[in-house]
Formats: C-alpha cells, structure tokens, sequence
C-alpha cells in the first residue's frame, strides 16, 4: 500500500489523527490492507507522512482499542486477524465469532481483545529480562533438560515457590509439600487425585470462577452451590445445604468473580468445620497479588493449623498464560500420596520454562514485577472507571473492590447480562456476564471487565464506546 494514500489533509476541519484513522479503516475496507498485513511503525510514518509521532500515536491507539489493529510489541503493529475481508463498506467491523466457549472469548493468538479477563497486561512484562535468563537456561540445561524430569515439578522452582509462600503469603512450608503442575486445571486434577474420590460432594462459592467448576463437574464430583456475601463464602448455608460435604472449593483473598475478602470469622468457621467434618479445603489465592488498598490478605492456609487445606497458585496471571505453569501445596501428611499420583500424570512439562521461572524468582525480578504491575494496574483500572462514568453513566454501577484484574459492572434488574455479553461477544468485546459464573438462579445482572491491557485513557474511553452501542442496540431492540 502507498503510505502516501494515508496522509491526511491539513486543511479539513477534523483532526490528523482522526483522519489517520479514517484513512485506515478505508483501506482496510476496500481490501488494500488484509487481515495480518504488519503495518508501518509509529515513528516510520511519522517520518514518512510528516506528522507528529504523537499523533500518529493516537491514531493507532484508536485502532487498537477498536479491534482493527493488534499490537505484537517488537514484531511490530498488524491488521487484526480477527477482522474479516469487506470489500466496499464504509467502515470494517469484527468478523463474527463462534467461541467454542461464550463465556471465555479469546482473541488471535497474541491478541487482547477489550475487556478480556484474565490476562495480564502483555505490553508490560519484562521481555528483555526474561530472554536473557531463558536464553541462558537453554545453554545450561540442555543435558538436563533432555533427560525424564521430576513428575513433581523442577526442584529449584519447588524451593522458590515455598520462600516466596512464606515471605508474601504467610504459608509455612517445605519444598517437598509444593508440586508444580501443568496449570490451574492441572492442580485441581492433583487435588481431587491425593483426597477426593469419585462422586465426593463439594461446596462450590456462587458465583464461582466458571472453568473450575466445569472441570470438577467432569471429574465426576458433585458440586453444591453455596452462596457468597459481603462476607465471602456463607458457611452457615452450606453446612445447612450440604452437610456431608467432604471438600469445598475457595477463593478467600479475593472472591472470583465478584471480589470481597472472606472476613476473618467465615476464615475461621470454614476451618473448624473442616477439622471436625474431616473434609478438606481447596483455596484458589485468586488475584491475591493486586490489591491496591493496603496490603495482600494473608492466606487462609497461614491459618491452616490441622492439615485441613490444599492451596493452589498459578503464573498464568501474573506472567504469562502461555507458560501453562500452577503448583499446589499439599499438607504434610498428604505428600506421599501427592508423589504417587504426580507418576500417573503428565507433570508441568518442559524443566526450561519451570528453571526461567525459578531464575527470575530468585533474581528478584518477580518481587519488581510484581510491584511495577499493582501500580500500573491501579492506574489502568482508573482509566476503564473513568471512561465508565463518562461513557455509561447511569446504565451500570460499578462493584467496589479492593483489588483484582476486573471490574464488576452492575446493571437493572430485569436486563439480560447473558444476552448483552453474547452481543459484546459477537462485536469483539471479551467481556462477559455474571450470569454466567452462577449454578443457581441468576440475581441481578452485571458485566465482568478486565482492564490490564488499556494502555490508554484513550483505549478505555473507545472500549466503553463500543460497548454503550452494543447496549443501545441490544435494549433499543
């Protein structure tokens, strides 16, 4: 394409960088740009077209945060794959998609789509730092590394995990208690293998984090719904609803999906019925590391004093997903058990990723990495309250929360959250409904946001405009 064709004119009322925009969406329209072209960097067409970086710069932001263009960081800018060839319309619009899963809408492979839960914000992770250990890694382990790895998990992560437990999350424990496995389902498949049998009944937090859920449900245990409060989980009602129950499944520290810490009497309530029911606890430390009012909530099993919890971490949302790399800390008396079922099971995988993690743990870049994120997270997840309040107004309210990676957005009674998410879906948006994340009957409504990967008020602000004509179009109807 002739970039010549992009430069805007000087002497129309609209701004440049709006007319860069346009410019782009026309070409991408009329098929002069396909799906996956890389396009020029900010400071190349800057230099090409005469203009300011920064203008060139909003403009793309623009593009990005409207789904046309997905930032790959230094493989440069392309054309969203996810946009489909139109040929003659004004203006592209996200092909449609048919998720295999609603609920979890995922973008092309590097993509973020807007308001995506769960993923952390890729722009920012520490690539430099990270290719230097992993490069570096796969110089010295290579003999290691060919040869059958420990099924629980490389050692030296083992023991850097069970430090930074002890450090950050009040957890006493030994390496040996610590067993590295192949993601979150990974940990919860160890889990029900060292104390549950077939066909155990559990108590499930409602709403509750919506994958667990279905891969317990398909595991052949049964699940009883138990609601949560202000409080967190209600143990009261679950002994009431099932007092058999042999395990329940938590998110304390922050409660997935709708973010209040279990207070400390709930804390100590689930641990006694625990001890005297001889049922075991699951905690999932869910975003325990972003809080941004005051310091992380200790761990429920720092309170753990009779062996009664199993708790469960994963890398995926403070490093990266791709790395598919969790562990699971079983109590002491269960680590014999724990070694004999990790034989029966694939294990985490390559001992490459497992020693990069381990390095950059004990090199301190963890801790930094940690500590950069809370405060560009807090400041991102400023920017999607902003453009909310302007943006929507009235038509949601915003969910106070301490912490996390989302925002919980209310909306009137009566209003179909599934039905407004399935649209947002189908127009880009990976956002999704509280319904959703519900075993029971479904209360009032409201709409998950993840905000890790606005870089931008600006991206924020053209998020929430796209999704304000989703609700307009979808209760206009």
């Amino acid at each position: 394409m002739d970039l010549q064709n992009l430069k805007p004119s000087r002497g129309k009322g609209d701004p440049i960088y709006l007319q860069l925009y346009r410019r782009y969406c026309e070409a991408i329209a009329a098929g002069k740009l396909a799906p996956g072209d890389r396009v020029p960097s900010v400071r190349s067409l800057a230099s090409e077209l005469h203009l300011a970086r920064g203008t060139v710069e909003a403009a793309y932001q623009m593009l990005v945060a409207e789904g046309y263009f997905v930032a790959r960081g230094a493989a440069g800018t392309v054309v969203s794959p996810q946009l489909a060839k139109l040929a003659g319309a004004a203006r592209p619009r996200a092909a449609a998609r048919s998720a295999p899963d609603a609920n979890s809408p995922q973008g092309a492979p590097g993509e973020a789509l807007p308001f995506q839960l769960g993923l952390p914000a890729l722009d920012a992770f520490p690539r430099k730092s990270w290719a230097r250990l992993a490069g570096r890694n796969l110089r010295a382990l290579e003999a290691m590394a060919m040869t059958y790895p420990d099924p629980a998990g490389y050692g030296p992560l083992r023991r850097s995990i069970a430090a930074y437990l002890g450090i950050a999350r009040g957890i006493e424990c030994s390496h040996e208690q610590v067993f590295v496995t192949a993601g979150y389902h990974g940990a919860l498949e160890l889990a029900r293998r060292v104390v549950l049998r077939d066909g155990d009944t559990g108590w499930y937090e409602d709403p509750g984090y919506v994958m667990a859920r279905r891969f317990l449900l398909q595991s052949g245990l049964r699940l009883e719904p138990v609601p949560v409060d202000d409080q967190g989980l209600d143990v009261a009602r679950g002994m009431q609803r099932a007092p058999a129950a042999r395990f329940a499944v938590v998110t304390p520290t922050h409660q997935s999906p709708m973010g209040m810490a279990m207070s400390l009497p709930r804390r100590l309530a689930l641990l006694e019925w625990a001890r005297t029911s001889r049922a075991w606890i699951v905690e999932d430390d869910y975003d325990s590391e972003f809080r941004y009012h005051g310091r992380p909530l200790p761990a429920l099993k720092s309170l753990d004093r009779h062996g009664r919890v199993l708790y469960t971490g994963t890398f995926s949302k403070v490093l990266l997903p791709g790395l598919r790399l969790a562990y699971l800390v079983v109590p002491e008396s269960q680590v014999a058990r724990a070694r004999e079922q990790v034989a029966c099971l694939p294990g985490p995988g390559s001992i490459l990723p497992q020693a990069t993690v381990a390095d950059f743990m004990e090199q301190g870049h963890f801790a930094r990495h940690l500590r950069r994120m809370r405060t560009l997270y807090a400041e991102r997840r400023g920017y999607l309250l902003q453009a909310l309040a302007s943006g929507l107004g009235e038509r949601v309210e915003v969910q106070p929360q301490a912490g996390g990676m989302h925002v919980l957005a209310r909306i009137d009674a009566g209003r179909d959250d599934r039905a407004l998410a399935a649209a947002a879906q189908a127009r880009g948006l990976g956002l999704q409904a509280l319904g959703a994340w519900r075993m029971g009957r479904s209360g009032r409504g409201g709409l998950l946001m993840g905000f890790t990967n606005f870089a931008t008020p600006a991206m924020a602000a053209a998020a929430v405009r796209r999704l304000g004509s989703v609700m307009d179009a979808a209760w206009s109807a």
